[in-house]
């Protein structure tokens, strides 16, 4: 149950990411230092999902277990990408808030 959320997770984390760090490279690749910044945010992109998501999906599975429900694969869907649009809307306004 908590791998169907996981995998959705990822992929809507590297639906997001993959653009973006691609992105960082096409506008940073003649900076000294800035083109390493796309590195970080595929790696983000991966690593995040991995070790937060895998905590999360396990506790929403775990969820879903005491209440005795099966969890069909769109609400995997909705609840995996529910993650990410979580991570990207806390993400944005962080920055927000150092502007």
């Amino acid at each position: 149950m908590w791998y169907g959320v996981f995998l959705w997770a990822l992929v809507s984390s590297l639906s997001f990411h993959v653009p973006a760090g691609l992105l960082a490279l096409f506008t940073l690749r003649h900076h000294k230092y800035g083109r390493f910044m796309s590195v970080t945010i595929l790696l983000m992109g991966i690593v995040g999902p991995i070790s937060a998501g895998t905590l999360t999906s396990a506790a929403i599975a775990g969820v879903y277990r005491a209440a005795g429900k099966e969890m069909t694969p769109f609400e995997a869907l909705i609840l995996g990408v529910g993650q990410t649009f979580c991570v990207v809307v806390v993400s944005y306004l962080r920055i927000l808030a150092t502007l």
